[in-house]
C-alpha cells in the first residue's frame, strides 16, 4: 500500500463520509451555485470511493441526476463520461491536486470546462439530429407510398430506438410480418438503415446515420 497512489478511506468511515455528501447536496443554507456544489460532491464521492467497482460510473451519474433534480437540466441529458475519458489523466490530476494542494479552485475550474464543452457537443449534435430528420422526412416520405402512415410511426421511433427488426416494426405499426419486412426494406433502399447481422432470419437492422452523429469528431 506504501506505493499506492491513492489510498481511500478505510471502510468504518465511509458511511459517515457518505451521510455529509448527502447532507451537503441537499443544504440550502449554503449559498452555492449548482454547478459548484456538483463539482465539489462529485469530487468528494469519487475520494470517499464507496464501492468496489462502479465509482467512476456512479459519480457521473451523480452528476446528470443533481442538475436534473436541481431543474437545471430538463431531462439527464449532459453526459461528461466522454470529456473525462479522453482528458482522462487530466481528470485524475486535477483530483489528487484538490487532496495533495487543497486546490479546490483548480479541480472546479476543470469541471466547468467538462460542462461547456460537453453542452456546446451535446448542442452541435442535437442540432445535426434535427437536420437529418428533416432531410430525411423529405427523401423518404415521398417514396414510401400507401406505407406512408406505418412509415411515418416507424420512422419517429427509429430517434429513440436506432435498432430494429421486423417483430418491433410489427409492434410500432401493426402491420403483418411481410408487410414489416417489405417496410425494413424499403429503409434498406433508401439507405436508411442498415442490416447487421448478416443473418437470413432473425436480422437486426440499424439507423448507422444517426448513431454517427454521436461518434462524430471522436478521431479528431
Amino acid at each position: 500500500m506504501s506505493d499506492a497512489v491513492f489510498v481511500p478511506p478505510i471502510h468504518e468511515e465511509v458511511p459517515e463520509l457518505m451521510s455529509d455528501l448527502v447532507k451537503f447536496l441537499h443544504n440550502d443554507d449554503i449559498q452555492v451555485p449548482h454547478l459548484i456544489r456538483i463539482a465539489i460532491a462529485h469530487y468528494q464521492f469519487e475520494i470517499i470511493h464507496p464501492f468496489l467497482d462502479g465509482n467512476g460510473r456512479m459519480g457521473r451519474l451523480l452528476i446528470t441526476l443533481y442538475l436534473v433534480s436541481s431543474c437545471v437540466l430538463e431531462r439527464p441529458l449532459l453526459y461528461l463520461s466522454d470529456f473525462f475519458h479522453h482528458h482522462r489523466n487530466l481528470y485524475f490530476d486535477n483530483l489528487m491536486v484538490v487532496r495533495e494542494k487543497n486546490d479546490l479552485v483548480q479541480w472546479i475550474k476543470f469541471f466547468l470546462n467538462a460542462i461547456a464543452a460537453t453542452a456546446d457537443k451535446s448542442t452541435a449534435t442535437l442540432n445535426d439530429i434535427l437536420k437529418l430528420k428533416s432531410t430525411l422526412e423529405q427523401n423518404i416520405f415521398p417514396a414510401l407510398g400507401k406505407r406512408l402512415k406505418a412509415g411515418q410511426a416507424f420512422f419517429a421511433v427509429l430517434f429513440s430506438n436506432p435498432f430494429a427488426s421486423s417483430k418491433s416494426v410489427q409492434k410500432i405499426t401493426g402491420l403483418s410480418p411481410k408487410a414489416a419486412n417489405d417496410l425494413l426494406g424499403k429503409f434498406v433502399e433508401l439507405d436508411v438503415l442498415k442490416e447487421s447481422t448478416g443473418y437470413q432470419r432473425n436480422r437486426i437492422f440499424v439507423f448507422k446515420s444517426y448513431l454517427d452523429l454521436f461518434n462524430k469528431g471522436e478521431k479528431a
